[in-house]
C-alpha cells in the first residue's frame, strides 16, 4: 500500500506547495467554458499528489506534444498560457472537436456539430480558428450530414498549427521554463523526495 500524501517529509510537501503556486501563474483566469468541459482546473487531488508524479508530468510536456495534450494539466497550462497571447480558440476547438467525437447520438451529433461550427469555424464566428478557405467550405459542408469525423480535416489543421508554433513558445515562456526547472531539481533529489516504496504487511 503506498504512502499517504501526509506522510511525505515536510520539504516534499513545501515543494509540492511551490510546484502549484508556480503552476498557477499559468492558470490564472483560464478556465474554460462549459461547453469545452473543465480542463482549465488544475488537478490537485491526492492520486496527484506525489512530487514525482507531478514533476515526471511536468517535464514530459517538453517530450511532446501529444504528452502535453494527453494530460489535464498540461493542457489546462497550455490553455493559459494561450489565452495569454489570445490565441486559446484552436485548443478549445481541439477540446471541443474531441468531446464531440465521443457523443453517440446523431440527434446529439447534429445538434453540437452545428453548435461548434457556429462557434469556431464560419466566418466571424466569436472563437473563429485559423484555417484556409478550402478546408472551412468541407467542414460546411460535412456538417449538414454530422458524423463523428466531420471536423476531423479542421481539428488537424489546427492541432498542426498549434504544434508547429504555440507549443514551441509555450516550452521557451519563462514560466514553464521556471517550473520544468523546479521538476528537475526535485526529481534529482531523492534523499527528501525519491519514489516511496510499498509498504509491506
Amino acid at each position: 500500500m503506498c504512502r499517504t500524501l501526509a506522510a511525505f517529509p515536510t520539504t516534499c510537501l513545501e515543494r509540492a506547495k511551490e510546484f502549484k503556486t508556480r503552476l498557477g501563474i499559468f492558470l490564472h483566469k483560464s478556465e474554460l467554458g462549459s461547453d469545452t468541459g473543465s480542463v482549465g482546473k488544475f488537478e490537485w487531488s491526492s492520486k496527484h499528489g506525489k512530487e514525482g508524479n507531478f514533476s515526471e508530468d511536468v517535464l514530459g510536456w517538453k517530450e511532446s506534444f501529444d504528452l502535453l495534450l494527453s494530460s489535464k494539466n498540461g493542457v489546462a497550462a497550455f490553455h493559459a498560457f494561450l489565452k495569454t497571447e489570445f490565441s486559446e480558440e484552436n485548443l478549445e476547438f481541439w477540446l471541443a472537436c474531441e468531446e464531440f467525437k465521443k457523443l453517440r447520438s446523431a440527434a446529439k451529433l447534429a445538434s453540437r456539430a452545428h453548435k461548434i461550427f457556429d462557434e469556431f469555424i464560419r466566418s466571424e464566428a466569436p472563437k473563429e480558428v485559423n484555417i484556409d478557405h478550402e478546408t472551412r467550405e468541407l467542414t460546411r459542408t460535412n456538417v449538414q450530414a454530422a458524423t463523428a469525423t466531420c471536423f476531423d480535416v479542421a481539428q488537424g489543421k489546427t492541432r498542426t498549427l498549434m504544434e508547429k508554433d504555440s507549443y514551441p513558445r509555450f516550452l521557451k515562456s519563462p514560466a514553464y521554463r521556471d517550473l520544468a526547472a523546479q521538476a528537475a531539481a526535485a526529481l534529482a533529489s531523492p534523499s527528501s523526495c525519491g519514489p516511496v516504496e510499498p509498504s509491506h504487511t
